[in-house]
């Protein structure tokens, strides 16, 4: 990747940004420097554990005291690494900018969990934020980043499928959709997240699972999807899968933003999260939920 052509607000960075964060010979190293980072938690965060043993972060906006909208924010991770911990900032400021109720859901991880282990965890998490007093059900966004992101959208299939609770809106932070990905792509210096972790991240996340059910990129039928908002850079390993799966959903006549930010690479928000090419991106998330989640009338 050519430092030329790395937006201007992520060009220092990009000198320092290691290419791929994991790999199989990598991830007991990720996952115990994770454990070393872990703080305790603030006195806003609400650390519940739900009956299924899913584990969910809470913030609940102040001053809100009648049933009001909420977002399920999903960490990523490449299926295979991460915390709800991780993003406690970011559902922080969501609550704090929008006065939402955010839940961030710690799923079971992979290669040890794989599909359906992890969206069955976020959609026990769903179901339970659903039921909140302070929550209106019908004014529930679902969202994350990465693999969060491709979380979030096979969990809009599955609520569809099932019925039960329905989203009102996805929004997807450069998702992790289609693990054709990984042989198709070019060959680039990308950050972050390489073909080769994306490979590791894929494989470990489907185990013996069909891709044309557990992948939503490959699912055949996307009619009945809640409305979407996609964010990518155009330097993110995942800008062609993403930018195809916003046609799609538009082609299936479901409402999808799309936002393409130049020179960005992946992650770049939460790895400059003060930057201002960030602090425009998650704006542009506020926006994007502040609109789908309005009260109706």
């Amino acid at each position: 990747m050519p430092n030329h052509d790395v937006h201007p607000d992520l060009r220092r960075i990009a000198r320092f940004a290691p290419r791929q964060l994991v790999v199989p010979r990598t991830l007991r190293l990720m996952r115990a420097l994770e454990g070393l980072s872990r703080r305790s938690s603030a006195s806003d965060v609400e650390v519940i554990t739900l009956g299924s043993g899913v584990g969910v972060r809470l913030f609940r906006p102040v001053g809100v005291t009648d049933p009001g909208a909420a977002l399920l924010w999903i960490h990523g991770g490449g299926y295979v690494i991460g915390t709800a911990a991780q993003d406690d900032g970011l559902c922080r400021r969501f609550a704090s900018r929008l006065g939402l109720t955010v839940a961030s859901v710690d799923y079971r991880l992979a290669p040890e969990h794989p599909y359906p282990a992890p969206v069955d965890d976020c959609y026990a998490a769903l179901t339970w934020l659903a039921g909140l007093p302070s929550v209106d059900p019908a004014r529930i966004a679902i969202g994350g980043a990465s693999a969060g992101g491709g979380l979030a959208a096979t969990l809009a299939f599955l609520a569809r499928d099932r019925g039960e609770v329905t989203p009102a809106f996805q929004l997807l932070a450069y998702p992790m959709i289609d693990d054709r990905s990984s042989a198709t792509a070019p060959n680039r210096d990308y950050r972050l997240w390489s073909p080769r972790s994306n490979h590791f991240g894929w494989t470990a996340y489907l185990g013996d699972a069909d891709p044309q059910v557990a992948v939503p990129a490959r699912r055949d039928d996307l009619s009945g999807l809640p409305p979407a908002w996609i964010g990518v850079g155009t330097h993110d390993l995942f800008h062609d899968e993403d930018l195809a799966y916003a046609e799609r959903l538009q082609s299936a006549g479901v409402p999808c933003q799309v936002d393409v930010i130049p020179g960005a690479f992946h992650g770049f928000d939460l790895f400059v999260p003060k930057a201002d090419v960030s602090q425009g991106f998650f704006n542009t998330q506020c926006g994007a939920l502040r609109g789908a989640l309005a009260p109706a009338g």
